[in-house]
């Protein structure tokens, strides 16, 4: 095979390989019902299936961006992909709530070893700057696009299959990504690899979940409980330890140095933020189709496609030859504030909005937007550290996006939360267990107004969804907001970065990478 048909092979590898798990994980919310019904779960069940995936993942991206350094990249995702086939059968076939929590804990941990393998993979395929821009904007657009097929795909699924069918349809597609991989993938490792730290994998394993943890749970059931607290504290206390045990290592987990990097600081903290903001998207709009609306779940997953699609041009088409254009640094801050206008046009949007003159140009804007911005920052991630050393960046950015993402998920619930029980106008004559359940939730109000007599209950629901109304407003105006803010963080850490980043070398003192 020549060169040029192995590298566009390699990216064709790791855009499928990409693309199934992204697609997974947001069927997985359409299967919940169909599942439930089947297996009977708790309450706390239902929240670890959904959580488990997330928490593996999260857990162990720092760990196996090191064991692909060390071992191959190539290596690992083979492995990886073959684990996430096995493990989606079990979960499609799962005969029990703890099963199917166990199987998706390990359809995390491969999980974990595929986006850094990916992304590595493709950093030593295209060494051209401008090509490698290209495929790592298409590559974040497909992952982008993934999560937007997610429900009209699973939807698709459960209007002719049982709930199994959104996690069995992974086990072909890997198992095609598996046997192309292993004839057309070249291995991608670390020359030098040294040995693997074993104390530093619990550690950055458990500050990455400890963090986790607690934002989730605050952000579910509210900051008053002892836990929260207990899991932040020893999560941060966690991760002290990690950094300061990986500056005293001959042979690092990850090199923390790194971060002396200005390219690679500055974009892993514009990640992080930028993806805090684009939650609001997949957080809001969600509720606000399905609950505010009353779309079907096929009907919204169609509806969010433009988003995903904008995000797919920004970064795939649009972004390669800004940075040529404007630098960097612009495109990040353009692309920030292309979505901040985003954000800020949803906030017409009501319970009788119209689609194609209001939301999708608003949608469309905030995808394009974020395509920019994550796809210049991913590529400067990787074309700032010696190719050795890609999956471990890789994995730092894999972390702080989920950190921004869950985060995200935190603040931005709590604000619209807030803001709902604030503002819902209770109809008088409710009763006050009702009334209370309605505060909740805007599920439990239409399903606490469902259950009143007469016109009260139609009262009440319309109630609660303009209270809705109003928190998605404040949220969307935080987005907003933050988004803004990030344009000036990218404008004044990424000032100094080139247009085109000369290719980082292996420096003579371990683990020290000077900025370019």
């Amino acid at each position: 095979m020549n060169t040029s048909a192995r590298k566009w092979g390699t990216f064709a590898i790791c855009l499928l390989v990409a693309l199934v798990p992204n697609i997974d994980l947001t069927a997985l919310n359409q299967a919940v019902p169909h599942l439930s019904a089947d297996l009977h779960p708790s309450s706390t069940q239902i929240l670890w299936i959904a959580d488990a995936y997330g928490f593996a993942l999260a857990g162990l991206l720092i760990t196996m961006g090191g064991i692909g350094d060390r071992i191959g990249h190539k290596r690992l995702l083979l492995m990886g992909t073959a684990l996430f086939a096995a493990a989606s059968a079990v979960t499609a076939y799962a005969p029990s709530a703890e099963l199917l929590i166990a199987a998706r804990a390990v359809l995390g941990v491969a999980g974990a070893t595929l986006m850094p393998s990916c992304l590595s993979l493709i950093r030593r395929a295209f060494t051209d700057g401008k090509e490698r821009t290209m495929a790592v904007g298409a590559f974040s657009g497909v992952a982008g696009l993934a999560v937007g097929l997610g429900p009209v795909i699973g939807g698709a699924l459960l209007d002719h299959f049982w709930w199994g069918s959104v996690f069995l349809i992974n086990v072909p597609i890997m198992a095609v990504a598996l046997v192309a991989g292993a004839f057309v993938l070249v291995e991608s490792r670390n020359p030098v690899p040294g040995r693997l730290d074993l104390a530093s994998v619990p550690l950055s394993a458990v500050g990455v979940l400890g963090l986790v943890y607690a934002i989730k749970e605050a952000a579910a059931h509210g900051p008053g409980h002892a836990q929260i607290y207990v899991s932040a504290v020893a999560g941060a206390v966690a991760l002290a330890a990690f950094f300061v045990r990986q500056t005293r290592l001959e042979e690092p987990l990850i090199d923390v140095r790194l971060f002396r990097n200005a390219a690679f600081s500055g974009s892993i903290g514009t990640n992080m933020f930028a993806m805090f903001t684009l939650v609001a998207q997949s957080l809001i709009f969600s509720l606000y189709f399905q609950l505010a609306l009353g779309w079907s779940p096929l009907k919204a997953g169609l509806a969010g496609l433009p988003g995903a699609a904008g995000a797919m041009v920004g970064g795939a088409v649009l972004a390669p030859p800004l940075i040529s254009a404007l630098g960097r640094a612009r495109v990040v801050a353009a692309g920030m504030l292309i979505s901040a206008t985003g954000f800020s046009i949803y906030l017409t949007i009501g319970l009788h909005p119209s689609y194609w003159t209001v939301m999708l140009p608003s949608m469309v804007l905030a995808g394009i937007g974020m395509g920019l911005a994550m796809t210049v920052t991913a590529d400067t991630v990787l074309a700032s550290v010696p190719k050795a050393r890609s999956g471990a960046a890789s994995a730092i950015s894999e972390t702080a996006t989920e950190l921004g993402g869950a985060l995200g998920m935190a603040v931005l619930g709590s604000v619209l939360n807030a803001v709902y029980r604030n503002v819902l106008d209770v109809p008088a004559g409710t009763p006050a267990p009702a009334a209370s359940a309605a505060r909740d939730s805007l599920g439990a109000a239409l399903q606490t107004a469902a259950r009143l007599p007469g016109t009260l209950g139609g009262q009440l629901a319309d109630a609660a969804r303009n209270a809705f109304v109003d928190g998605m407003h404040a949220a969307l105006v935080c987005s907003a907001g933050l988004a803004a803010l990030v344009a000036v963080f990218a404008l004044v850490t990424l000032r100094n970065v080139p247009k085109v980043i000369p290719e980082a070398q292996e420096p003579e003192e371990p683990g020290l990478v000077t900025a370019p």
